[in-house]
């Protein structure tokens, strides 16, 4: 396989190393980080909000002195952080962070702003792709000012493409209608166990060409451990929810399949698809990764996943 995997091209998402549910120390990250790299997987997303900038800290002085064209990196914009030494350390779950506070800001000014700080902390000139993070409360905004700014930016060079990252498939779809973008990413939306986003936004993707990202996809944990009381969506999965993700779990089993790996190929089987993001905060968390992306999946085992698909409409 090529780097980051030929059949499923695999976007290393680094919230985890912004201290997500628990503090990472800058040595940890960057072996997290070497791991990837020694594997092949030259493609990065981060944000400002994870960990206050911390992810992107880490991962700038991980990339630091590495040739410039030989990696792609994401990035967000949406929240401006300011300084603040009341900050509380567990804000948004994320832990041992600098004492930094989130601003939400969608405007143009706010933008560039996003765009310069994150270029400060990546130590980098440019970065590949921006993504609109998280706007369902601030659609108006995001459409109207901080989308038309990244077709700015676009159309001057200074990014490559822009997007939407976000958790629901009816923002997305609101900036496929109404913006330029060329690219999305939707998390939890498209996975063996939620695929909400397969109704509508997948084949809107695929009709207009653009690439969509899909993150997301152990929906929280609870496809990479259906345990009781596993996170679905960043909440305590409800019990007829686990059970089915532990009768995919059992098909899985009985084709010799781990269930992790089943989660994170099943999204690039869509033809609108161009990549998934897989989170990875520690060394053995991404060669667990790199090994998941290396099954041999047999092809009739999607076809019994579907057939113990839970009911799209009762999910949380």
């Amino acid at each position: 396989m090529g780097p980051g995997g030929a059949a499923v091209r695999c976007v290393i998402g680094c919230a985890a190393l912004g201290g997500l549910y628990a503090p990472v120390s800058e040595a940890a990250a960057h072996e997290a980080l070497q791991a990837a790299w020694d594997l092949g997987f030259r493609d990065f997303d981060t944000a400002p909000h994870y960990g206050v900038g911390q992810s992107e800290e880490y991962l700038g002085s991980f990339l630091a002195g590495r040739p410039r064209d030989s990696f792609t990196l994401s990035t967000k914009v949406g929240r401006l952080l300011v300084d603040d030494p009341g900050a509380v350390d567990g804000t948004d779950e994320f832990y041992g962070t600098p004492k930094r506070s989130r601003v939400r800001d969608y405007s143009a000014e706010g933008v560039r702003r996003s765009l310069e700080q994150s270029l400060g902390r990546l130590r980098l000139d440019r970065v590949d792709v921006l993504y609109v993070h998280d706007p369902e409360d601030h659609l108006e905004q995001a459409l109207g000012e901080a989308a038309p700014e990244l077709a700015r930016l676009r159309a001057e060079g200074v990014i490559t493409g822009y997007g939407v990252g976000t958790n629901f498939a009816d923002v997305a779809l609101a900036f496929l209608r109404e913006t330029d973008a060329d690219r999305f990413m939707i998390a939890g939306r498209y996975s063996l166990l939620d695929r909400r986003a397969e109704r509508t936004l997948l084949p809107a993707c695929a009709d207009k060409g653009v690439r969509l990202v899909v993150a997301g996809v152990l929906n929280s944990g609870l496809l990479a451990d259906p345990r009781p009381g596993a996170p679905f969506d960043y909440a305590p999965a409800p019990d007829w929810l686990v059970a089915a993700a532990r009768r995919m779990q059992a098909v899985c089993e009985a084709h010799g399949v781990p269930l992790r790996a089943a989660a994170l190929q099943f999204p690039t089987r869509h033809p609108a698809v161009a990549a998934v993001v897989s989170g990875a905060g520690t060394a053995e968390q991404v060669h667990d990764v790199r090994a998941q992306l290396d099954v041999e999946i047999p092809a009739e085992l999607w076809a019994e996943l579907d057939a113990v698909l839970p009911d799209q409409d009762r999910l949380p």
